[in-house]
């Protein structure tokens, strides 16, 4: 048995595969509040999952894999206590730090961005009570070494926005010229083998005591590995609280000017990028039964006079990296929202096709900039299972639109659990 843990936007997931890919467990635990998670929520949800596992599948676990949010960093000193706040996902307070770097990383870096890695642990070190920091990790590099023990350890897709070379497999000589490099972890592959659990961990929750914790993945690439896709001209869209596009390239691809980046994947590059927009806003009207309900009032085959583009706050990475874009419909001071139709339908309508319409600029963003022309697009997270909402985005899309067989970032996660030591 192998588990996969996905620490997303809102909360955790864990998954269990037997080794022919087999779902044998499925769980999952929401965050207090999403938008000031911390590493006390983060570590409360990985042991709310683990004491979940069915006393006979934790037994039998053989691995172990966590992914989590791109971008999303820490300090914390040896023992693993953090010693600076969590900057998330797409926290843009560093943007003097990002200055800072645009004047030393190569032209066109993906660590160019307000929300890189990089810049957030440039910030972080320049905090009063940086000097008591050991490492400087990710969100799944901690959670990891929660379970193994070992600190100081990332994997490439993790590393990418925080400078690390995926083509060398090594940190760049200009990166490690920065104060407190030091503090920047080792980097294995994504599966690769750190190490047997803890023995206080495997007692404390019935894990065999020789079960393996691998190096993680980041959320979107875990669900992209769900997804079990391994040809070109195929798109993988993650319809979770963001919107996050990928395809595989023959070459790679960065352009930090649009949000662009890619991950080194096997002898290709997985070439993407990630909206702030995404069914996250969706949430912030309507409950699941209320969007069954209103979806099925839907003509997808019909446009939306609305134009919409859904952010929760100002601020999008991709298909335009602009910190200061304004949602549209903007939310006024007094709760109030503006245009917004009498109609509840017609509202998810608009929200929808807003939606689909950032969908179909990245996909053709990412054609602009040299990935292969998309030929079909499979969908994954919550999104994937509206089909009023599918059938409107492969209308605007042009190509065929279907559901991942396994949706989920964390069966992602198993499958990395799984790599052979």
């Amino acid at each position: 048995m192998f588990l996969g843990l996905d620490f997303g936007t809102s909360g955790a997931r864990g998954c269990v595969i037997d080794a022919a890919g087999g779902i044998a467990w499925e769980q999952r635990t929401a965050y207090r509040n999403p938008e000031q998670q911390t590493p006390d929520d983060w570590r409360t949800a990985l042991y709310t999952l683990l004491v979940a596992l069915p006393e006979d599948i934790a037994a039998q676990l053989q691995g172990i894999a966590i992914d989590g949010t791109s971008g999303t960093v820490l300090l914390c000193d040896a023992a693993l206590h953090p010693v600076s706040a969590a900057l998330l996902y797409n926290d843009n307070r560093a943007r003097p730090q990002a200055e800072q770097v645009q004047a030393i990383a190569p032209a066109g870096h993906a660590v160019c961005s307000a929300t890189s890695g990089l810049v957030k642990f440039l910030w972080l070190t320049q905090q009063p009570g940086h000097g008591q920091a050991a490492h400087c990790l990710h969100q799944a590099d901690w959670l990891t070494a929660q379970l193994s023990g070992q600190a100081g350890i990332s994997d490439y897709h993790n590393a990418l926005k925080t400078g690390y070379d995926v083509e060398q497999l090594c940190w760049p000589d200009w990166l490690l010229a920065l104060p407190h490099s030091h503090l920047l972890p080792k980097v294995l592959a994504p599966g690769a083998m750190i190490g047997p659990i803890r023995p206080e961990i495997a007692a404390h929750f019935g894990i065999h005591p020789e079960c393996l914790i691998h190096a993680g993945t980041t959320d979107s690439t875990a669900a992209f590995i769900a997804a079990d896709v391994n040809e070109t001209g195929v798109g993988v869209t993650s319809l979770g609280t963001t919107l996050v596009l990928k395809q595989l390239s023959t070459r790679r691809i960065e352009a930090p000017e649009f949000g662009v980046y890619s991950h080194r994947y096997g002898d290709l590059w997985l070439v993407g990028g990630a909206s702030n927009a995404g069914a996250g806003v969706l949430r912030q009207y309507f409950d699941d039964a209320q969007l069954a309900a209103l979806s099925a009032q839907i003509d997808p085959f019909q446009d939306s006079p609305l134009d919409y583009y859904p952010l929760s706050k100002a601020g999008e990475r991709f298909p335009v990296n602009d910190p200061c874009l304004a949602p549209r419909p903007l939310r006024l001071d007094s709760g109030q929202v503006t245009p917004r139709p009498a109609s509840d339908a017609e509202f998810l309508h608009g929200l929808l096709q807003g939606l689909a319409r950032i969908e179909a600029a990245g996909y053709a963003r990412l054609a602009e900039l040299g990935a292969p022309a998309l030929q079909r697009v499979i969908s994954n997270g919550g999104g994937a299972n509206n089909d009023v909402w599918r059938q409107l985005r492969e209308r605007l899309l042009g190509v065929p639109v279907s559901s991942a067989a396994h949706s989920e970032a964390a069966y992602g996660s198993a499958l990395l659990a799984r790599t052979p030591a």
